[in-house]
């Protein structure tokens, strides 16, 4: 009995992950159809903006190729560059690392994906949401069905798919940020401690401005709202707030399977996150790029679709395992009182904190 369906690929979210998807899946000459329910893609704002430069990224993803074909972050998308980071203790007193990474305009960035994945040849149905998929069918909001025979979950930990169709589990640690005007310097800073316990605050300085924010795990909150630890520490900055944003990212890495059947799940939906800094937004246009690949091998030659989980093993694996230590030991340590963990931030310990946070083995010392 044969099928036949509207589209090849529907891909639920237009973000990073969904939009490198259908770049690459549409490349391979793929018919993609990108939902999503935002117009424009990309806003409102829900992150922290930050991403390492390439010639970072290949430093901690070296097992990942074509660095620079996947990673085209236009200049018009950069607020900042950055050459520093500080890892902040309690104390105030920072520890500090060479590190090359912008700072985005995180709208421009996403539109920038759009573009990409259009030009490959991949369509949008955007300010459209979606209700549910059955089957091939995904069922739209306004009543509207569309059939494809593949369907991505690009759509977040929440996406359709991963919520109707996973049982797995992802620790979540819900995020509040601003936008704040003013000076604040070129380094981009991250916190630690009982400012945000089980997780971190940051302050990433933008062009006339920084995102200021942080997340945590609310089983380490004794009882204190998300919000008010994020007013405590945004008060310690001085400036206008233009943009107040909140969102949640899943901290215990990647899931133990992206495919089932015709579904595939990419960035967030899969667990994409590195959980012992955060970093969401290339690895997940690194999942993007393997699925889509995957999908146009599939359609043109059959190669099984489970192929994805075997290549983002082979190019993530270590990197993903060695996070998901980090955090594991990140998680009792941050339980510590400020004053241990102040001792603990010192010129000792500083080479393993570093290879903590940019997913290394931390007792690899050399």
């Amino acid at each position: 009995m044969s099928h036949s369906f509207e589209r090849d690929v529907i891909v639920i979210g237009g973000g990073p992950a969904g939009s490198t998807v259908a770049r690459y899946a549409a490349e391979g000459g793929v018919d993609v159809l990108v939902i999503d329910g935002r117009d424009p893609i990309g806003s409102p704002l829900q992150c922290g903006e930050l991403v390492p430069s390439n010639d970072e990224m290949r430093r901690l993803c070296p097992d990942v190729p074509d660095m620079d074909d996947l990673f085209r972050t236009p200049k018009s998308a950069i607020s900042l560059y950055s050459k520093k980071m500080h890892l902040v203790p309690p104390s105030g007193k920072p520890l500090k690392f060479d590190f090359d990474g912008y700072v985005l305009n995180r709208v421009a960035h996403d539109e920038f994906l759009v573009e990409l994945a259009q030009k490959s040849g991949a369509e949008y149905m955007v300010g459209t949401r979606v209700d549910k998929v059955e089957e091939n069918t995904v069922h739209l909001k306004d009543g509207t069905n569309i059939t494809a025979k593949i369907i991505v979950d690009a759509g977040g930990h929440n996406g359709p798919i991963r919520r109707d169709y996973w049982n797995e589990k992802s620790t979540k640690i819900p995020v509040k940020f601003v936008l704040m005007d003013g000076d604040f310097g070129d380094a981009v800073e991250l916190h630690f401690g009982s400012m945000a316990p089980g997780g971190y605050a940051w302050m990433f300085p933008k062009q006339g401005g920084a995102n200021i924010g942080l997340g945590i795990q609310r089983s380490f909150s004794k009882g204190r709202s998300l919000n008010q630890y994020t007013e405590d520490f945004i008060s310690k900055y001085e400036g206008n707030i233009s943009f107040n944003g909140a969102g949640s990212l899943p901290m215990s890495g990647t899931i133990k399977k992206f495919v089932k059947g015709n579904y595939v799940l990419v960035g967030d939906s899969a667990g994409m996150v590195l959980p012992s800094n955060g970093a969401g937004i290339t690895i997940a246009m690194i999942g993007g790029r393997i699925a889509g690949q995957v999908i146009s091998e599939h359609l043109s030659s059959d190669l099984p679709l489970d192929e994805y989980e075997k290549r983002w093993k082979k190019q993530m694996g270590k990197v993903m395992r060695n996070s998901k230590r980090s955090f594991k030991f990140g998680s009792l340590l941050f339980r510590l009182p400020d004053w241990i963990l102040n001792m603990m931030f010192n010129r000792l310990t500083k080479g393993i904190i570093w290879r903590a946070v940019t997913c290394r083995r931390m007792f690899w010392l050399f």
